[in-house]
């Protein structure tokens, strides 16, 4: 009986190494380690020399043997609480770009409940998953309770909360964007100001309702009571068929852009016009806000800047260990249309 013949298995081809790149590229294998790193420390010539070798001999680095000799994964860990806010997922992706341009990846992990579990769990899964420093974006006071202890040794820069001693907080002006919007309409000439907040369990809604209360009764006018939403347009909503039946209110500013364009509905469906009646201002200046009808006065939120500047002071950290414990305020600023005009002619 004949033996069947082995064919003889191919060896898979090699992948290219350090040493096959530098030799290419006239370099030494330092060098090429040093721009697969990302280190600045290279002359841009040799850089792009390094560069085209690379990409010419199909040389991927090795990132699992790149941290063991640094010390470092290049990776951020981001945790978030609800990714369907308007700005949220533009903080997330301002940090997400900015990260990219600072050559590290991002590990997102979405909270669904704010509660000091969840959280914990999410530092957990971070560490897991071997990052060099975390963001963490969840408006809500857990961030600030004692018993909420963050990863020791590990940078953290916190969005969107309360200033913490231990970590920088980078945020956008909340207070000064009230207070723009609340002084807007008392220039106008309206006698007071009503407000669509947002809920209580969030810093950004408590700065807007405290600063839009302080403007008021600076300028000597009582503030009325509070319309509560969840950031809605649903919520703003409801607001707006509230206070379309008192016809005594003239002007509204709501703590957010979803919530004003649910004001703006409920008070064209009463037939109370706005800006000839009523004026309504938003907040965030959402990229749709100029096309709705009419065209929102709103407060504008650098997002961009917010997680620009958050991936820069984590960066430092992590990087040279220097540590910025003011973190960053970044101004907001009035964008005025045609959702605001002078309070209605009392005739008698």
């Amino acid at each position: 009986m004949t033996e069947p013949e082995t064919v003889p298995r191919s060896r898979p081809p090699r992948k290219p190494s350090i040493a096959d790149v530098a030799a290419d590229a006239g370099v030494s294998g330092q060098t090429v380690s040093r721009v697969a790193q990302g280190l600045s420390n290279v002359e841009a010539g040799t850089r792009d020399r390094v560069l085209a070798s690379m990409r010419k001999l199909g040389y991927r680095p090795n990132r699992a043997a790149q941290a063991l000799r640094s010390g470092r994964f290049r990776n951020i860990g981001v945790i978030m609480f609800t990714l369907s806010s308007f700005g949220n997922m533009r903080t997330l992706d301002a940090i997400a770009s900015s990260a990219a341009r600072a050559r590290y990846s991002i590990t997102l992990i979405p909270v669904e409940t704010p509660t000091q579990k969840d959280v914990s769990v999410a530092f957990s899964q971070l560490q897991d998953q071997a990052v060099d420093g975390i963001i963490i974006v969840i408006e809500a006071h857990i961030i600030d309770q004692a018993d909420v202890v963050l990863p020791p040794g590990l940078p953290v820069v916190v969005i969107d909360s309360s200033v913490r001693a231990d970590y920088p907080m980078v945020d956008a002006d909340q207070a000064q964007g009230a207070r723009l919007a609340t002084q807007h309409l008392l220039d106008l000439g309206h006698e007071t100001v009503w407000h669509v907040a947002g809920p209580e369990s969030s810093y950004s809604a408590v700065r807007r309702e405290t600063a839009w209360r302080e403007t008021l009764l600076a300028a000597g006018r009582t503030p009325p009571p509070v319309t509560r939403g969840d950031w809605s347009t649903s919520s703003g909503y409801q607001a707006g068929v509230e206070m379309a039946r008192m016809p005594g209110i003239t002007a509204i500013f709501a703590a957010n852009d979803q919530m004003a364009l649910g004001v703006l509905r409920a008070l064209h469906e009463s037939g109370r016009a706005v800006p000839a009646d009523v004026s309504v201002v938003g907040f965030d200046d959402m990229a749709e806000s100029d096309s709705f009808w009419p065209p929102l006065t709103t407060i504008h939120q650098d997002f961009d800047a917010v997680g620009r500047r958050s991936i820069e002071l984590l960066v430092a950290e992590i990087e040279s260990g220097d540590i910025d414990p003011l973190g960053a305020v970044i101004p907001t600023r009035l964008v005025v249309r045609e959702s605001t005009g002078a309070p209605p002619r009392i005739t008698g």
